[in-house]
């Protein structure tokens, strides 16, 4: 099967699908059609959410957002991808499910996940009361619970990052950089440098080690590149859910308002002191942008369709 290489095809978001991205979006929507137990599905791939209108699912009573491969740039070198999950429950009571029953604040999740393949196949899961991962035993064809009651380090010594963009970001990342960098043995500074271009496999090593992910604005892309729904409200959910912490480098992901299903933002996540050492110097070094404060203008008055 070829399933390797670009698919010739743009997605929502501007970015060339590789025949993998096709292959496990249509993977996942076809299990989920067959499942009844959700009504919508909302995905990285498709420019609008799937409606699933079979004689089950229709009234089902849950909606499920997806970055279906993450990190496929990655997949024709065979460095490790996942996948990212979130389930919200439907607020919406008669007819089909709408638009409004995605556009739901992070703290609205009943559960998240996200799957790694790399040299294991892991799946790790919160539904609100702590966070388990389970690894695939492919003997049996079973994920066994591997990694009980995972927590992050509240501190570490990894940062995650893609300095390469180093001139576009703002002053306060700019700072923290430097001090990351800084030569300090208390702190068990200079930190290491680790950037896999993947987002579950840079913040799975960090659950594990201990580190900070950042994808912050930048002057390109000044609402940030992350999607909310289907990236940073699940990767948040689950990292507090271990003990750590995520914001926009101002505020909780989990309390932003969703206006765009395929809405941006920025993310600082991880171990929680990591995470709040950068706040701190974003508000000192970094004011938000004119398009920031629009958007959060926007949102404040509850207009649906901020800027993707």
């Amino acid at each position: 099967m070829d399933i390797f290489g670009d698919m010739g095809t743009i997605n929502i978001q501007g970015e060339s699908q590789k025949k993998l991205d096709v292959f496990a979006n249509e993977q996942f929507i076809a299990a989920l059609k067959s499942g009844g137990e959700c009504c919508i599905v909302a995905s990285e791939e498709n420019d609008e959410f799937v409606h699933i209108d079979g004689e089950v699912s229709k009234n089902a009573k849950y909606i499920f957002a997806i970055d279906p491969l993450d990190g496929s740039s990655n997949i024709d070198v065979n460095v490790a991808v996942g996948t990212i999950f979130s389930i919200y429950r439907r607020i919406s009571v008669d007819g089909r499910a709408t638009l409004n029953d995605v556009l739901q604040k992070g703290t609205e999740q009943v559960a998240a996940g996200y799957i790694i393949y790399g040299s294991s196949t892991m799946l790790v899961y919160t539904t609100g009361k702590g966070v388990n991962g389970f690894t695939l035993d492919p003997s049996i064809g079973e994920f066994c619970l591997s990694h009980p009651k995972m927590k992050i380090p509240e501190d570490g010594t990894i940062y995650s990052i893609n300095e390469g963009n180093y001139v576009h970001f703002p002053e306060g990342v700019k700072k923290y950089l430097k001090y990351c960098q800084v030569e300090d043995e208390q702190s068990s500074r200079p930190y290491t440098s680790r950037y896999i271009g993947s987002m579950v496999a840079d913040l799975h090593r960090n659950m594990i080690k201990g580190g900070i992910f950042i994808y912050p604005t930048t002057s390109g892309a000044p609402n940030g590149k992350l999607r909310l729904v289907y990236e940073c409200n699940p990767m948040a959910f689950i990292i507090e859910q271990a003990g750590g912490r995520a914001t926009d480098g101002y505020d909780r992901i989990l309390d932003k308002n969703v206006t765009s299903l395929h809405q941006r933002s920025a993310i600082f996540i991880g171990s929680k002191n990591m995470v709040l050492k950068v706040e701190e110097l974003m508000r000192t070094h970094s004011s938000k942008s004119p398009e920031e404060r629009a958007a959060e203008k926007m949102e404040k008055l509850g207009i649906v369709g901020g800027i993707d």
